[in-house]
């Protein structure tokens, strides 16, 4: 068990790794271009793919994803130092934290004016530690089955973020420290994911495989 204070480290350092913009490094320092300025505007993978092609886009995604696993291994070592036995905080809610910190750090980057990504690939990343191998797997495949059913990303990140809360309050079944945050986290990604909703609901949406001028 660990004190409050270093839940907020936790969150602290997640949401520095977080906050790193992968998405525009990449494109400035080895495609000489801003891809919030292409597409969507969108610092994640998908635009990335759209903006850089495919090499491009797959480094973003791999990157973000590493920020996100990289913040919750983080979070495991602090609570393996700072674990005590007067301590009133779980592990799990450590990495409950670290999930929380590093997604909103990504989505609100303090380096491009508390704008980002949408968090996907960050907290994909960071639930193969904070939910385990298993249910992460289980949150990819159901994202995998709705892009390729519908053929829309953002549905398919949309439900993701949706299963969240029910993975935390089944795993973290009574540690509500620990679920609070995952549940703020998956209504946040939904939240970044509202002008998504709206073009879904218009049926204006850009499905995988549309040609740009049928987006």
């Amino acid at each position: 068990m660990v004190h409050f204070p270093i839940l907020i480290l936790v969150f602290a350092i997640a949401f520095f790794l977080g906050s790193i913009p992968n998405g525009v490094i990449i494109g400035k320092v080895f495609f000489k271009t801003d891809i919030r300025k292409q597409g969507s505007g969108n610092i994640g993978t998908t635009n990335a793919i759209r903006a850089m092609g495919k090499k491009g886009g797959y480094a973003v995604f791999l990157l973000d994803f590493g920020k996100g696993l990289l913040s919750g291994v983080l979070a495991n070592i602090l609570f393996a130092h700072f674990a005590v036995d007067g301590g009133l905080f779980s592990q799990n809610a450590c990495l409950a934290f670290a999930f929380m910190g590093c997604g909103c750090g990504h989505i609100f980057s303090p380096w491009l004016k508390f704008h980002g990504g949408k968090g996907i690939a960050v907290s994909v990343g960071c639930l193969f530690v904070t939910f385990g191998v298993i249910p992460a797997v289980i949150e990819l495949a159901a994202f995998a089955l709705v892009v390729v059913v519908t053929r829309y990303v953002s549905l398919g990140s949309i439900v993701a973020a949706a299963l969240c809360p029910f993975f935390a309050s089944y795993l973290f079944w009574g540690d509500i420290v620990a679920i609070v945050p995952c549940v703020v986290m998956g209504l946040i990604v939904i939240w970044a994911h509202r002008a998504n909703i709206e073009r879904l609901l218009a049926g204006t949406e850009r499905r995988v495989g549309d040609k740009k001028e049928a987006a």
